[in-house]
């Protein structure tokens, strides 16, 4: 561990999962995409819905370094100002995704037909939740347990907020898209219109009653993190994070016979399964860059994730931006410039499939540039 209380295994995982997420979130076409590289349809699990599960794992580690370390030095309510901040920020900046770009039109015949009741129309129908607001809330209210319950109690807390959602999801509904308690809740909240819209039907992966189980993969990353800041030594703390990746696994396996494994219910199940590949992975990391001092192979890892807030958004705005321009092509018909960049620069000589993922590779070697400017000259823009 540095003296500035940095992992470097831990900035590296938090890289190659931000990389990832706008690698699957980026193809050239979603109708060419290599299978890993989707979300399994309901029920099961591919790498991809590994992903975001990893990125709140790695908020929790990350806040036994922040949080917990000014517990007893700084006043409550100085740090709760702080916690609040960041959360609201976060939430503003999904609403800001969802609403970009804001009813603005990007062609000369929008403008024609265009009025400001049309920005208005594109705000009632913003979809409320999503991945920056399921963000917010997990560090919310998982920064409230650090601040108010010991080790011990957390994971109390967190057995019991467990046990309950999986009560509740098994006796209300029977865990299908069209009929789960997720969904009711959610409908009865919001209206269908600021939902997101699978297969069809109004339902939001980052629903309101599935934010409580995504609470507590945050919560298994602060439990990670109390072992790595605790006093074993470094083989003792690595050999730690495999037995608790190997139990996190079969348990997660072992529970999908009750409750399956879904990503968009996010399921005890689900919980259990992507915290324990989290633990493995990271321990992989830990050894190699903290025990080994292998680590020349991390830094473009380690420069990605140095603002990966702000990449993840940039990246969002940009891609909706170039979708929304429109360009004439010599037989009449009308594109996006994003599908026009993905057909003629990449499909034409990589083909369909490997064009869309060479399309997402390329996209994240050009964040990659940027990032590593900004991180040359030390501009580290924190959220």
């Amino acid at each position: 561990m540095k003296s500035n209380n940095r992992l470097l295994s831990l900035d590296t995982f938090r890289g190659m999962t931000i990389a990832a997420m706008i690698l699957v979130n980026t193809p050239g076409s979603w109708s060419h995409v290599y299978a890993p590289l989707k979300h399994a349809e309901w029920h099961g699990w591919t790498p991809t819905d590994l992903i975001f599960p990893f990125f709140l794992f790695i908020v929790g580690v990350a806040m036994t370094f922040s949080i917990q370390t000014r517990i007893g030095v700084d006043f409550k309510s100085d740090i709760y100002k702080k916690v609040v901040k960041r959360s609201v920020i976060l939430f503003l900046l999904g609403l800001l995704l969802n609403f970009y770009p804001f009813g603005i039109p990007f062609t000369s015949d929008g403008w024609s037909n265009f009025s400001f009741s049309s920005i208005i129309d594109t705000f009632m129908d913003i979809r409320i939740m999503g991945v920056l607001q399921r963000i917010a809330l997990c560090y919310l209210f998982t920064s409230i347990m650090i601040i108010h319950l010991t080790h011990r109690e957390q994971f109390y807390a967190a057995f019991s907020l467990l046990t309950f959602y999986t009560c509740a999801m098994l006796l209300y509904g029977n865990l299908t898209l069209e009929d789960n308690l997720a969904r009711t809740i959610d409908l009865t909240i919001f209206s269908p219109a600021n939902m997101y819209s699978v297969r069809g039907l109004p339902f939001d992966p980052e629903g309101l009653l599935s934010t409580i189980p995504a609470v507590i993969t945050t919560l298994s990353g602060v439990f990670v993190g109390n072992l790595l800041r605790g006093h074993l030594s470094p083989r003792e703390k690595a050999t730690q994070l495999i037995m608790w990746g190997l139990a996190g696994i079969l348990l997660g396996n072992g529970l999908n016979i009750l409750i399956p494994i879904n990503k968009q219910l996010w399921t005890p199940s689900y919980v259990f399964l992507t915290s324990g590949w989290a633990c493995l992975i990271l321990s992989i990391f830990y050894w190699l860059i903290e025990i080994k001092n292998i680590k020349s192979w991390a830094k473009p890892f380690i420069v990605f994730g140095s603002n990966s807030i702000i990449v993840f958004v940039a990246s969002g705005i940009l891609v909706t931006t170039i979708l929304k321009i429109k360009i004439h092509l010599n037989d009449g018909s009308i594109t996006s410039l994003y599908n026009w960049i993905y057909k003629y620069l990449f499909v034409s000589w990589a083909g369909d499939l490997n064009g869309s993922l060479f399309f997402a590779i390329t996209w994240i070697l050009l964040w990659l540039g940027v990032l590593w400017i900004l991180y040359i000259r030390k501009i580290f823009i924190k959220i």
